[in-house]
């Protein structure tokens, strides 16, 4: 979408289609690129001459920012993907007038798996960073309770330091469930491919070659597909391709899903997708993949709007754009005199804390409709100011993603990992000792058990913009609400956002997935650059609260599809210790 600022309204309603094709999954040999073929606390108010968020001048109508306007492009028409399943219920759900279809999970749905995995021996599970424990675990556990004698085998690479953390969850080479990554691969008639998305890249050929003909190659994230198109690739002709994509981290995956043995299961949202389909068994294995995870509810995507969505939103609000924009705020507040445990609250606290639970709970409308008027004024100056200024880097690093320039990328930070060329080796390094983090880890440390933190106004109409500004992109670029509440909403505050409450911002930088590690690092700065150059710059001259942008947030229609996901939201809350060992395997060691 191109950015649009001044006077102007913006007709949010009309990125909601009411478009009458589906798209229905090709049930034999031709590949389907259609996929399937899914109590505030108030601000803590501080008497002082400051403003701690901003200047209250010039509270009128018009632009946030002064710039030029420009035409917004007619929305993409949402893919309706529609699918056939003999073993699951398939159910139609209405997101702000968007009909789609959805399969719900359970525990009471284990006994259909060993239907849904007709003619599947073994599964293996090829890698153990940040999905492979969990998946594997939760595969293993589901399969136990079906009483189905399918094999879940672990494959990893020769020497790998990670063959003690699976021994220790309870695979062997002595039972045939652990092995090297070509022979578990070989033996395989469903391959998860969960390696680190740069090592699919320079790996991809190895595995494709070991493969069985008729075999079903299962991923996580649609960054291969990304990969092979911008090297003119393609999957082999004679596998299936599908995909389940749980949003959220590995370690979320298992928690909720150990959590939800005390009920009707628990767990994360996944969306899958049919991209080949060679014998027409595709859609019923990964819909039994998906609610093997525990998956509460499972919607249909594209391979390709997944990558494009998923890597987006990890780059944005998942991570590094709310590390951005605390670090901005974490500045703002302590430059301007706010004593420097108060500034952490008021940012970091706040929005992994209050904020994300509210909104998980009752939807981003209940933030606003908490504060009084003086505060309201304050989340709307900030709201307005820092809308414009989000989306222009949200917009940007989408057509990254969308060109295949993010993806390159990746792989080539992943190749400067290691000496080569004569030059040295790079890693990643970490982020947790700058100021910022170190004052974190004293709140932490005298934090009361169950405190959510304040509900700071100014920090709410921040983050709330940017994840406005989020969800009118992937509206516009065409997504289904069901991808965009996911990705935008539900994965932040019900995944991510409680892991960083209990360990803070930096360890969720410094110990999710390389690819969102690599992105968090790239555009972390630029939404704190963006909002400190401009959004607060807007804020400081006095610059007019946009009125339109307010009343579109206030009647926008997501808040109703949210309000439905909400319905079909698992009644366990994930449980994050803050002592808990959530480093991934490969980092810690």
């Amino acid at each position: 979408m191109a950015a649009v600022t001044g006077c102007a309204s913006i007709s949010i309603a009309a990125a909601v289609s009411n478009g009458s094709g589906s798209a229905k999954a090709e049930k034999h040999n031709a590949p389907c690129n259609l996929g399937f073929c899914s109590q505030s606390l108030k601000g803590m108010q501080i008497p002082t001459k400051l403003n701690w968020g901003l200047n209250t001048r010039g509270r009128g109508r018009g632009g946030a920012l002064s710039a030029h306007m420009v035409a917004a492009p007619l929305t993409k028409t949402p893919s309706r993907i529609d699918f056939q399943t003999d073993v699951f219920k398939k159910e139609k759900i209405t997101l702000s007038g968007q009909d789609e279809y959805i399969v719900r999970g359970g525990r009471d749905l284990f006994e259909l798996l060993p239907k849904a995995f007709k003619g599947i021996k073994q599964i293996g599970v090829i890698g153990w960073g940040s999905q492979g424990p969990a998946q594997a675990q939760n595969l293993r556990d589901s399969l136990v309770e079906a009483k189905s004698d399918i094999v879940v085998k672990i494959g990893l690479r020769k020497g790998s330091k990670s063959f003690a953390e699976a021994r220790a969850a309870g695979f062997s080479e002595e039972n045939g469930t652990l092995g090297e990554i070509v022979e578990t691969v070989s033996g395989s008639d469903l391959v998860l491919l969960l390696i680190s998305d740069a090592a699919q890249a320079d790996n991809y050929t190895k595995i494709f070659s070991a493969m069985k003909p008729n075999s079903i190659l299962g991923l996580s994230h649609g960054f291969l597909l990304g990969h092979l198109q911008s090297c003119g690739d393609d999957f082999p002709k004679n596998i299936s391709v599908i995909a389940v994509c749980p949003k959220g981290m590995g370690p979320s995956v298992r928690r909720l899903y150990v959590q939800g043995k005390q009920i009707n299961g628990a767990g994360i949202n996944s969306s899958f997708a049919v991209h080949q389909d060679v014998d027409g068994r595709a859609t019923d294995v990964a819909l039994g993949w998906s609610v093997a995870l525990g998956s509460p509810f499972t919607f249909a995507t594209t391979l390709e709007d997944e990558y494009r969505s998923d890597i987006f939103g990890e780059r944005g609000i998942l991570l590094g754009a709310v590390h951005g924009i605390v670090e901005a705020l974490f500045r703002r507040y302590t430059e301007g005199g706010m004593d420097e445990e108060l500034s952490y609250k008021n940012t970091v606290e706040g929005i992994t804390g209050i904020i994300s639970k509210t909104i998980s709970t009752k939807g981003m409308l209940s933030i606003y409709n908490s504060l009084n008027e003086e505060e309201k004024r304050d989340f709307e100056m900030a709201y307005s100011a820092s809308y414009y200024p989000s989306m222009e880097i949200l917009y940007e690093c989408y057509e990254d993603v969308a060109s295949g320039n993010e993806i390159r990328s990746v792989v080539l930070a992943g190749r400067r990992f290691v000496e080569k060329d004569g030059l040295p080796a790079f890693p990643m390094g970490k982020i947790d000792q700058t100021r910022m983090w170190k004052v974190g880890e004293r709140v932490r440390a005298m934090r009361p058990a169950g405190d959510l933190g304040p509900l700071y106004p100014f920090t709410a109409g921040v983050y709330v913009a940017l994840m406005m500004a989020q969800i009118e992109i992937l509206r516009k670029k065409g997504h289904s609400y069901s991808e965009i509440i996911n990705e935008s909403v539900i994965e932040a505050v019900d995944s991510l956002n409680p892991f960083m409450h209990a360990r803070g911002v930096s360890f969720m930088v410094d110990n999710c997935s390389t690819t969102a590690r690599l992105g968090s690092r790239k555009w972390a700065p630029r939404f704190d650059y963006i909002l400190t150059q401009q959004a607060f710059v807007a804020i400081d001259s006095g610059s007019p609260i946009n009125r339109d942008l307010i009343s579109n947030f206030l009647s926008d229609p997501v808040h109703n599809a949210i309000e439905v996901c909400a319905k079909l939201r698992p009644t366990v809350d994930i449980a994050v210790t803050a002592n808990a060992d959530y480093v991934r395997p490969e980092l810690r060691q």
